[in-house]
């Protein structure tokens, strides 16, 4: 008698349908296969195949490995081979018989779902209509992070709290050499971190073209070649990722207006610069842009950051006014127009002119183009793909992870939902936790949230107690001579335990992933407060806010506990 571990069943259904199949194996007498045990009892005749064992369990979607009876030579030299089988690393082996995923996209998301997948035994269609990689990597998160540096190394340069003993100096702009600079490491993380991995994982396939459901089973992808081919899978993930929304301002359409994406490669250093949005990208954008010497105006249609904290948008319009930035709260543009070269925005006060319009309003789902009613999948009155925490679509062969569903807008939330994905496509259980994620805005200072604000908590029905810690009780900040901003904590009445973190400082994304551990472990804001911390650090700010709620932090000694 020998016995295989199984991995990836469900239910006692599931353990049915195992051993049917074993049955059918040549060679195999009997199977006894037991659901919560994960193991397979194999009676079968000498000279029976593993591989063939092996395969028959991985052609239903899960995992199996012999787990008594050592291996005659024979089977020892497929057992080895038994990993390529499966879809694993073994390059020799096949992987035919392997659960079969199509992933449309190639960004977090996909990745990190097309990677777990393949680790799981599954054998992958990647299928990319445009750049691999995605939004983060090439149009996202890096150049506009490297723009955002090469900004503030700028303002620092031209403007400093050290300024009487430093001697500042305007620094000369050149867009071309940033612009290289940012595209080249751009390019290369691509390579390392997409392409190249791609390229060395012989289980996953790459198609270049646009897919879209043909039904719950099958995709049409339009190949970049100018021919269509069709691709049937046993499970799919969406992950298309979402793109720049437009709004519908009259003549905007008719002018050469920037989103985020043309943005980060202008050529040059617009002389006047109008930005439409109010929230992450407008601000982040407009701010470096700015520094790098636009004369910024922002157009937002109710305040700065008008879904947060209040005390957020009123720490970063006064940021930004210090900087010379104008912020135009309450207002919108009726028309757009361009002539001559300048745009024309027609707004409540009159007329403003730009010489270039950023317009980031938000991001749309890139859901349309798939023919998704033809699966049978549901989407929202947004377009987005409606999902569970498991990432399950209402089609129950068909998964969606990232930007085009209705999970928040995150890189990091779009590869933990791809990852979790995976799992579950191979027969797993896993779900995405998302009350303690953490979110960052890279102004200057930037904008760190986690959790609850005390607005989100009364929604929920619970009862709250705050403190706000102004940053000229940090020590850090002190040292800095830079105490814009605060850190705001915000505790349950009824059990002390802290549920949201809002803090507007420099560096607010590195002290955030603390508060994010401190709500995950259920700490008290007591316990916060007796925790250690390195003097001298922004996240020390952390506790001083905590020590708030039963001290006046004020009258404490430095580093005091």
């Amino acid at each position: 008698m020998t016995q295989l571990s199984i991995t990836g069943m469900t239910c006692d259904s599931c353990a049915t349908h195992v051993k049917e199949a074993l049955e059918k194996v040549p060679g195999v007498r009997s199977a006894v296969v037991s659901y919560p045990q994960g193991t397979a009892q194999l009676a079968f005749e000498r000279g029976t195949q593993l591989d063939a064992l092996m395969a028959a369990v991985a052609g239903l979607g899960y995992r199996s490995t012999l787990t008594d009876a050592p291996p005659t030579e024979k089977q020892a030299g497929l057992l080895d081979k038994a990993p390529g089988w499966l879809g694993g690393k073994d390059k020799s082996g096949s992987s035919e018989n392997a659960l079969h995923i199509a992933v449309i996209g190639s960004g977090g998301a996909a990745m990190a779902a097309a990677l777990k997948a393949t680790e799981l035994g599954a054998r992958v269609t990647l299928i990319e209509r445009g750049t691999i990689g995605g939004t983060c990597v090439n149009i996202g998160c890096v150049p506009s992070k490297i723009m955002i540096r090469a900004a503030h190394i700028a303002h620092l340069r031209r403007e400093s709290p050290f300024d009487d003993g430093i001697k500042a100096t305007e620094p000369t702009i050149d867009r071309a050499k940033l612009l290289a600079q940012q595209q080249a490491r751009v390019d290369e993380l691509r390579h390392a971190k997409y392409e190249g991995i791609l390229h060395s994982t012989p289980t996953i396939s790459v198609l270049h073209g646009d897919a879209r459901f043909n039904d719950d089973h099958t995709l049409i992808v339009s190949l970049n070649e100018g021919i269509e081919q069709t691709v049937a899978f046993d499970r799919c993930l969406v992950a298309t990722g979402a793109s720049p929304a437009v709004p519908p301002i009259a003549g905007l359409k008719e002018t050469p207006y920037w989103t985020s994406t043309e943005a980060l490669v202008s050529a040059s250093i617009p002389p006047r610069l109008a930005v439409i949005g109010s929230s992450v990208v407008a601000l982040e954008l407009a701010q470096a842009f700015a520094r790098l010497g636009s004369k910024v105006t922002i157009l937002a249609r109710n305040t700065l950051f008008s879904q947060e904290d209040p005390a957020i948008g009123e720490a970063i319009t006064a940021a930004f006014r210090l900087e010379g930035i104008e912020v135009l709260e309450h207002t919108q543009a009726s028309q757009v127009a361009h002539v001559n070269g300048e745009f024309i925005l027609t707004i409540g006060q009159g007329e403003l002119r730009a010489d270039k319009l950023l317009v980031a309003t938000g991001r749309s789902h890139n859901t349309s183009h798939l023919s998704l009613e033809a699966a049978g999948v549901a989407v929202n009155a947004q377009g987005a793909i409606v999902v569970d925490k498991a990432m399950r679509t209402n089609s129950p062969h068909i998964y969606a992870a990232g930007d085009c569903t209705d999970q928040p807008q995150f890189v990091y939330v779009a590869a933990a939902a791809g990852t979790r994905a995976a799992v579950n496509m191979t027969g797993g259980d896993a779900a995405l936790n998302l009350t303690a994620m953490p979110a960052v805005v890279f102004t200057d200072p930037q904008v760190a949230t986690v959790g609850l604000s005390e607005a989100e908590a009364k929604l929920k029905g619970i009862e709250t107690d705050s403190r706000t810690l102004s940053l000229d009780n940090v020590p850090r900040a002190m040292a800095n001579f830079d105490t814009r901003g605060f850190i705001k904590l915000v505790v349950d009445v009824g059990s002390g335990r802290l549920i949201g973190v809002q803090a507007v400082t420099p560096e607010a994304g590195e002290l955030i992933q603390t508060a994010v551990m401190a709500i995950r472990a259920q700490m008290t804001v007591k316990e916060l407060a007796d925790t250690l911390f390195p003097y001298l650090t922004m996240v020390e700010g952390l506790k001083l806010c905590a020590q708030t709620f039963t001290k006046d932090v004020k009258q404490l000694s430095c580093c005091a506990g």
